[in-house]
């Protein structure tokens, strides 16, 4: 007894929480680009939250709904699933207009921002070169 809880707490102590680190090469999402369409599944889900809400008006979990409405879905035939089929497809067909549309922008407008932005940074670094020069001659002074 005695070393048992005095080992619990010095493990505690003693373990490090691992953070994972930033990654730097993952490009920044743009904001303009157009979401995916939501699946079959997604479509029937807005509509049975709006009747689940009605015949549950008290529950209010997340996880409830999304319970019920997984069984209410598995439960459906082929038959009775086409019409959100249906409406999942014509969203992607929606989607992949606007797609097109977007990557068909962003192919002949971005060249010139990067322009911009390469200049910017070369600004920026050679001032930081200058910056570099003054902070060694602090670095000397201090020794």
């Amino acid at each position: 007894m005695k070393g048992g809880k005095s080992k619990a707490k010095a493990e505690t102590k003693l373990s490090v929480k691992k953070t994972a680190p930033a990654k730097k090469g993952k490009p920044a999402k743009d904001p303009n680009k157009p979401k995916r369409p939501p699946s079959a599944f997604f479509v029937f889900m807005e509509d049975f939250r709006e009747e689940y809400k009605r015949k549950h008006p008290n529950s209010k979990g997340v996880a409830a709904i999304g319970k019920a409405g997984g069984d209410r879905w598995r439960s459906f035939s082929d038959a009775e699933k086409a019409p959100y089929i249906q409406k999942a497809e014509k969203r992607k067909a929606e989607y992949e207009k606007t797609l097109k549309a977007y990557n068909k922008k962003q192919s002949e407008g971005p060249k010139h921002d990067e322009d911009e932005e390469e200049s910017d940074r070369s600004k920026s670094e050679v001032n930081d070169d200058e910056d570099d020069d003054e902070g060694s001659d602090e670095e000397e002074d201090d020794d």
